[in-house]
């Protein structure tokens, strides 16, 4: 029997790329999708390539429209999924993919987006692996409340915390420089992001430590083992509709060799399904993850510089975004982790 589920905020980009990947999932039926603006319409208004969803009209977003469902996957913007979800039925299986239960600390909270703090749930990047042994997955388990990472934290942490959890690499000094594709700024109308502003150019954005992931990427580096971790983080908006790839950058450990650091990523991923280490002197493009949920990631030592670089290509509306937060709910139910889920990218 399949479990219902309701879509809120089904007429983003995020929202859309959730709904490509229910539709094929085996155990999960799309019953209900919310939005704002776009209320009485029917889906495939706004998100006509979801064709075999074309039965589906968009409702208002509320607790009631939400509730009775087996799982709720929430996709608003900041500050709307914590007035909804303190609602809605303890029993049911909710996912945030917004920042609103991301961070563990209230401070960072108000800092990097203020307003109200409504608390933090189980982290939903199964992979992120734990000081001392173990990975989040394991918090995931019958979880009925579960935060999606940003896309720009999910690949920097998949790129670093190997090395960090096995003390190969220095935390105090992370340097990374993501190039993001557009969907990466929602689905908003602005001039900025309008095609003739876009083509054949790129733009740093949230320069000097203030983009709101940051305190994210800290927290995960820190659970895995990370002290005094400081990250100079800056994102690049380029000329392209989807993907992430973050060059990560931290100092190299003292006497720790390239086999050391090499040897720290295999012992993390060797068994992960969707984070595959490329072999040596190989580095992925940031199109080779698009339409996937897998985290494709290529790894150097730069012995002059004493430096590690990793080099890490996520598709951000599913291994950032809408993947990870079905990978998580498979986890949380009991399902195989992998279900409705692909490592096969789109290409050309």
């Amino acid at each position: 029997m399949s479990l219902s589920v309701a879509v809120a905020g089904a007429s983003g980009y995020a929202g859309g790329e959730l709904l490509r990947l229910l539709a094929d999932h085996p155990e999960f039926a799309v019953t209900t999708v919310t939005a704002f603006s776009n209320v009485g319409q029917p889906l495939i208004a706004v998100q006509p390539h979801l064709r075999s969803l074309a039965h589906l009209k968009f409702v208002e977003t509320s607790a009631e429209t939400l509730a009775s469902h087996d799982i709720v996957f929430l996709a608003l913007p900041h500050g709307k999924s914590g007035e909804i979800t303190a609602t809605l039925d303890p029993g049911t299986l909710v996912i945030d993919c917004g920042a609103d239960h991301r961070l563990t600390s209230e401070t960072d909270w108000a800092e990097f987006y203020g307003g109200e703090y409504f608390g933090a749930w189980a982290y939903g990047l199964p992979e992120l692996v734990l000081d001392g042994n173990g990975a989040q997955r394991d918090a995931l388990v019958g979880a009925r409340r579960i935060a999606v990472p940003g896309c720009n934290v999910t690949a920097i942490t998949l790129g670093l915390a190997p090395g960090i959890r096995a003390g190969v690499i220095e935390a105090d000094d992370i340097v990374a420089v993501l190039a993001v594709g557009t969907s990466g700024a929602g689905r908003t109308l602005a001039p900025d992001l309008l095609f003739s502003e876009q083509a054949g150019s790129a733009r740093a954005y949230a320069v000097g430590g203030t983009h709101r992931h940051t305190p994210e990427i800290r927290q995960n580096l820190a659970a895995a083992g990370g002290v005094g971790v400081t990250v100079s983080f800056t994102p690049m908006l380029v000329p392209m509709s989807r993907g992430i790839l973050a060059t990560s950058t931290a100092k190299l450990a003292i006497g720790v060799s390239a086999d050391d650091v090499r040897s720290a990523w295999e012992g993390a991923y060797a068994h992960e399904p969707f984070v595959h280490l490329l072999p040596d002197g190989q580095f992925p493009r940031s199109g080779d993850a698009v339409g996937s949920n897998a985290a494709l990631i290529g790894l150097a030592v730069d012995r002059a510089a004493g430096r590690v670089i990793t080099v890490t290509a996520i598709d951000n509306l599913v291994k950032g975004t809408a993947g990870a937060a079905i990978q998580s709910a498979n986890i949380a139910l009991g399902l195989p982790e992998t279900l409705g889920l692909s490592t096969n990218g789109v290409a050309p």
